[in-house]
């Protein structure tokens, strides 16, 4: 398989799908049509598992369709498949259940890499539109939309020049009339890191209940906050000495599972979440905070404390 750098530019982006047939092949087809691709071929599991995954051309998406294939056979395959993203630069949107979350999250989480949970068509289509977006965009050179461009970019300065005139002057006529934004009074002085954790594992999961009871009485969309719910979760983990599959912090995250592990894959990448390999079960991968992120909550904990805020 060529890297996805090396592709005929007067085509549409390709893609590649793995599945048996009659198990999301047709839907996986019909969505990389209409996200704008062209279908190359399809491999099945047995052949992924043998990682034979060649075809004529370069690949640039690999679509994956993993909802009806078993563990083991999951698991053989999808490092292969891991590994054939890696040596050609493709993207890949992974179809699977919320019931396979950690044996997938273990082999294909990643930067370039999306999970879809029971997605429809329209899911992967979206998907499938944005993992193909950066090679259809590098193949078309329009002369005139360059000179919009910049048109665009010289129009862009020169809001940006006027931007920071009007706020030279709004600081000049602060200084010279005395008059200031209010100040809210909101902030607090920031805390040392202190030697040992100024907070209990019992507490953040006080907090963390506090928080879903909350969605009991006001809309639950109204407060949807999945990093902040994980970072807790971990958190409160780390406190206990304890492990956090991928399924686990999915649940967390109190949001719809595609969603959750867009934002695990997200502050992976971010530095502020480590995944660990469970050494015993290679279908499986634990999860937990960064020494940076940990360090950083406890400084926040700290400060909460030494300024009377309690946890809540």
């Amino acid at each position: 398989m060529l890297r996805a750098t090396e592709y005929d530019r007067g085509v549409a982006p390709l893609a590649l799908i793995v599945a048996d047939p009659g198990s999301g092949a047709a839907d996986a087809a019909e969505a990389i049509i209409l996200a704008g691709g062209t279908f190359r071929g399809e491999a099945d599991w047995r052949a992924a598992c043998a990682g034979r995954f060649d075809h004529p051309g370069a690949i640039e998406l690999i679509a994956v369709e993993a909802q009806h294939v078993s563990d083991g056979m999951l698991a053989d395959a999808l490092p292969r498949i891991s590994g054939a993203i890696e040596r050609t630069s493709a993207r890949a949107v992974v179809a699977l259940q919320p019931e396979q979350i950690d044996i997938v999250a273990a082999a294909m989480l990643g930067p370039r890499v999306e999970l879809l949970c029971a997605p429809t068509i329209a899911d992967r289509t979206a998907a499938f539109a944005v993992a193909l977006a950066p090679f259809a965009s590098s193949r078309v050179h329009d002369p005139a939309q360059d000179s919009e461009s910049a048109q665009l970019r010289q129009l862009n300065e020169e809001v940006a020049r006027i931007s920071r005139v009007l706020a030279r002057l709004t600081s000049e006529e602060k200084r010279t009339s005395g008059v200031a934004d209010r100040p809210l009074g909101y902030g607090a002085p920031p805390a040392t890191a202190p030697a040992a954790s100024t907070i209990t594992a019992a507490e953040v999961r006080k907090l963390i209940r506090a928080r879903r009871m909350r969605n009991q009485y006001l809309a639950e969309d109204l407060f949807e906050d999945p990093a902040w719910d994980m970072l807790l979760d971990l958190y409160a983990a780390d406190l206990e000495s304890a492990q956090v599959s991928v399924s686990s912090l999915c649940i967390a995250a109190a949001v719809a599972p595609t969603t959750a592990l867009r934002w695990i894959a997200r502050m992976t990448e971010a530095g502020l979440f480590e995944r660990h390999p469970d050494p015993f079960d290679r279908r499986r991968a634990f999860l937990a905070l960064s020494d940076g992120m940990r360090a950083k909550l406890e400084r926040y904990f700290a400060a909460l404390r030494q300024s009377g805020l309690g946890v809540i």
